[in-house]
């Protein structure tokens, strides 16, 4: 086998766009939850629950939500101020 090969036995590959839950009680898990409620999260409510600052959070948001389980996720900017962040049907 070449240098540049992996040994891919065992691994099962998804389709795109498939979602995989986490594990109950799993900050990855808890914020799939809170982004499927029906007024969306805030970023501070993120914040909160995972315990992480927030550029992590909307790196998580981005890369993992977004790309990795292929939900789609809206921003939109309360009047007070407030970003809130949901997922929506695609």
């Amino acid at each position: 086998m070449a240098k540049n090969q992996k040994n891919e036995v065992g691994k099962k590959k998804r389709k795109p766009g498939s979602v995989r839950n986490g594990r109950a009680g799993s900050k990855k898990n808890e914020m799939i939850q809170l982004l499927k409620r029906p007024d969306g999260v805030t970023l501070q409510e993120l914040m909160a629950a995972t315990g992480w600052q927030g550029h992590s959070v909307r790196g998580f948001i981005s890369a993992g939500v977004n790309k990795r389980m292929g939900l789609r996720v809206t921003s939109n900017r309360r009047e007070d101020g407030q970003r809130v962040y949901r997922v929506t049907d695609r």
